[in-house]
């Protein structure tokens, strides 16, 4: 048996050989109750997975129907997400756990809080229908200036981040939740966004940032997703995800991975612009990874690497036996998580955990300031990430929910006239407690200037970091996610909901 002639159907295959290709594939989509002709098409040749982001996310109850309309359509499809926690996420909509970043999770230290909060997350995934998680985050912040990994990392120490992922990974397997242990081989020694360009980490081989990997593999993790970061000391020429030094050699063969390797995002620029989604594809399928990502809801990149693939293998320049051993990873993966439990058999998680541990992670300088009280607050921090959910949650509301007497703004990106903020910020806070909070001010010049130019102005200003943590800051929060707030209103405010 063979699918129909080339077209929109993609090149002409042997049928197992055409639904194993399609099993190498994740695809996004767009609308929040019914599903795409394409991508039915796709499900129906044996697309391997389905990523959901915010745009698939309006409420609990709606994506438990969608999630079913998928299932309906192949029981073994995965549906996945991305759920880190803390400011990083998008089931905001759908009632998610309330849980701090994980570098918050690092500063708290203590393995079973983070078990308890990853529990909590992969529940209420469960009670949605979705079993597959690409988090968490095994990246070590190494370097001050990496614009990308920061609060999502457990921290800059490979030994912490290890004992952390490794409760991570356990409460999510405890749930029936695959977890997914990213980006190997490390994005936290680079510069550079791959969101944006090709990023490079050029330490040697002995310094760059494996034990977390190593530790994940040993904890049993299901998934792996790679960078498309360049290692010279590993591969000159390739990003990871496209190297089959990195991800054959090194993962497969000296860590001894045989769960599936995802690649991140085809779309993401690093491989978009160098080599285009489509043969990114090909190569990275070629390379080593079980499964493509590709996340944009426009099913002409889909399809586009889709038939990329069928091409490759129609002429003989990607290997039958690469794709077929990879789709039979992903049917193993498939069989272990993708039917979830009926949603009201799901056990109840800790839904105090994430604040427990977001009070726990708020650090000083030096002693915690004394509250404050009718404080004019300016919150400082950068535009959404185009690529990660943001929740709308800022400072000011966090403070006010504890003092109604609070004032204050919030700046969420580089506003035309800083001088004109700082103004009028300081006419505000005239015979008020002023507060400003940055959030990763080093990266951005106009963070530091405005708090700098109201610390001048006041200073007895309380500076309070809500990204890593800056000098100087009376209060450090570690992440923006809305607990890690709530704890610094806390200790602003002094006292709790």
């Amino acid at each position: 048996m063979t699918h129909s002639a080339p077209g929109s159907d993609g090149p002409v295959l042997p049928a197992a050989l055409d639904e194993a290709a399609h099993r190498c594939l994740v695809a996004g989509f767009g609308g929040t109750t019914t599903v795409p002709d394409p991508l039915k098409r796709l499900v129906d040749r044996g697309l391997g997975g389905v990523i959901l982001f915010t745009r698939n996310v309006r409420d609990a109850d709606q994506v438990r129907e969608l999630t079913g309309t998928l299932r309906a359509l192949r029981p073994d499809l995965l549906v996945a997400i991305d759920n880190e926690g803390g400011g990083i996420g998008h089931l905001v909509a759908a009632g998610a756990p309330e849980v701090p970043g994980s570098w918050a999770l690092g500063v708290a230290d203590d393995p079973r809080l983070t078990a308890s909060c990853a529990d909590a997350l992969a529940g209420h995934l469960l009670s949605l229908g979705i079993t597959a998680s690409y988090a968490p985050v095994a990246d070590v912040q190494s370097r001050p200036e990496n614009p990308i990994v920061r609060t999502r990392a457990f921290g800059g120490d490979p030994g912490l981040v290890s004992r952390h992922l490794r409760a991570w990974i356990e409460a999510t397997e405890a749930r029936g939740v695959a977890s997914c242990a990213k980006h190997f081989p490390g994005h936290g020694g680079t510069v550079t966004d791959s969101h944006h360009e090709l990023a490079v980490d050029p330490r040697p081989y002995d310094r760059l940032d494996l034990a977390p990997f190593r530790a994940a593999v040993d904890a049993g993790v299901p998934m792996l997703m790679s960078a498309h970061v360049v290692f010279p000391a590993l591969d000159p020429d390739r990003p990871a995800t496209l190297s089959p030094r990195i991800l054959s050699e090194l993962l497969r063969g000296e860590l001894g991975f045989d769960g599936v390797l995802v690649s991140d995002a085809l779309e993401m620029k690093a491989i978009a612009d160098r080599y285009g989604e489509a043969a990114g594809a090909r190569l990275a399928l070629a390379a080593g990874a079980d499964q493509v990502i590709v996340a944009v809801p426009d099913p002409a990149v889909t399809l586009a690497c889709r038939d990329a693939v069928l091409d490759a293998l129609r002429r003989g320049e990607l290997s039958e036996g690469r794709v077929t051993e990879a789709a039979e990873r992903v049917r193993r993966l498939a069989l272990r998580y993708a039917v979830p439990y009926r949603p009201g058999a799901v056990a109840a998680w800790d839904a105090d955990a994430g604040l427990t541990a977001a009070r726990r992670a708020v650090r000083g300088d030096g002693p915690l300031p004394e509250p404050v009280s009718g404080a004019h607050v300016v919150d400082c921090f950068p535009p959404p990430h185009p690529a990660l959910n943001w929740g709308g949650e800022d400072l000011l509301t966090e403070v006010r929910a504890l003092d109604v007497s609070a004032t204050g703004t919030a700046v969420a990106g580089e506003p035309e006239d800083v001088g004109a903020v700082v103004e009028e910020a300081l006419r505000a806070a005239q015979g008020r407690p002023l507060v400003v909070a940055v959030c990763d001010a080093e990266l951005y010049p106009w963070q530091r200037r405005l708090r700098d130019m109201l610390a001048t102005a006041r200073p007895d200003a309380l500076v309070v970091s809500t990204g890593l943590p800056e000098p100087g800051s009376a209060v450090c929060a570690y992440g923006r996610g809305r607990v890690n707030l709530r704890a610094v209103a806390e200790v602003l405010a002094g006292r709790t909901l």
